[in-house]
């Protein structure tokens, strides 16, 4: 009898802990790979050879001094980008860079536009599975995206994008889709019919509850809190930072880009940049990305 009691004071403490980890490791499953860290990245810009293939090297050195932990690799521009990301994902996976990828929408595509994302172009469903099946062999390949989600809304219905959820789902439940989608098409409406089908929203921040400019710094917070008050379940916010010049609402300014970097990582779940800089052409901008995202990194903000 005092054996089995003094067993039982053993085995008491061990069986909590077990099931403390279990409920533990059940919680983040369902939580589809929830980030530790702040995702602080950059998005397409990437430096190319005269050939037109991806500057491997180059972008993995840029990525490291810039102290990002993510990088938005979009399929567009070059017929060789999905080759090209097969080769940057073991690179990336090397230097712990978890890896984002953008496709363009009908509106991006062939024939309004002299490019399409190749080479499934619009077969939405077949990229899903594609990308999925690419995120198991590399796990840090963690979202897809797409650009300009909300502005083609006719081919993305609930009906379809839940398909290509299902798509992906199939193959690796933890990849996540986190679509470009501006402020003034975050609606409620937006909310009811999509927000159970996202994992996140990738949102540019352009001042539009004013109007759209890229000159006030200053309404990230209240623009972010709107948002969050849309959807029903927390839904994580990647604010877009525009440091490259947009074509109607022209540049932005290097103390717009480092007052937004701050402020987003206050009130976002990730800070991005689009697009990703060049450090000779975009030197003022490039260091202040660089510092402002050591600093977070330093930090290790959550």
């Amino acid at each position: 009898m005092i054996i089995m009691k003094k067993m039982k004071n053993y085995l008491f403490p061990v069986l909590i802990l077990i099931a403390c980890f279990s409920t533990s490791c059940g919680s983040n499953k369902l939580q589809k790979g929830k980030e530790s860290l702040m995702t602080l990245g950059t998005y397409a810009g990437l430096p190319r050879l005269e050939n037109g293939r991806t500057d491997i090297p180059k972008l993995i050195a840029q990525l490291n001094e810039l102290n990002v932990n993510t990088y938005n690799w979009l399929i567009w521009t070059g017929d060789k980008d999905w080759d090209d990301l097969k080769l940057f994902m073991p690179e990336a996976r090397k230097h712990n860079i978890s890896v984002w990828v953008t496709l363009v929408p009908p509106s991006e595509s062939k024939p309004i536009a002299r490019w399409s994302s190749e080479p499934y172009g619009l077969d939405y469903i077949k990229w899903s599975e594609e990308i999925a099946k690419l995120s198991i062999k590399y796990p840090n390949l963690t979202a897809l995206s797409i650009d300009d989600f909300v502005h083609n809304l006719k081919t993305y219905t609930p009906e379809y994008l839940g398909e290509m959820i299902e798509a992906i789902n199939k193959v690796n439940p933890d990849l996540k889709f986190i679509p470009c989608t501006y402020y003034r098409q975050i609606t409620q409406g937006f909310a009811n019919n999509y927000g159970s089908l996202l994992d996140g929203l990738l949102f540019p921040y352009r001042a539009e509850s004013e109007g759209a400019n890229l000159t006030n710094p200053d309404l990230v917070e209240s623009e972010i809190a709107h948002i969050r008050s849309l959807f029903k379940e927390e839904l994580p916010i990647y604010i877009d930072i525009y440091a490259h010049p947009h074509s109607r609402l022209g540049a932005t300014t290097p103390a717009y880009v480092e007052k937004v970097i701050k402020d987003g990582s206050v009130h976002a779940d990730g800070v991005l940049i689009y697009i990703h800089p060049n450090p000779t052409t975009d030197s003022e901008k490039y260091k202040i990305i660089k510092d402002e995202f050591g600093k977070l990194k330093r930090s290790g903000k959550k």
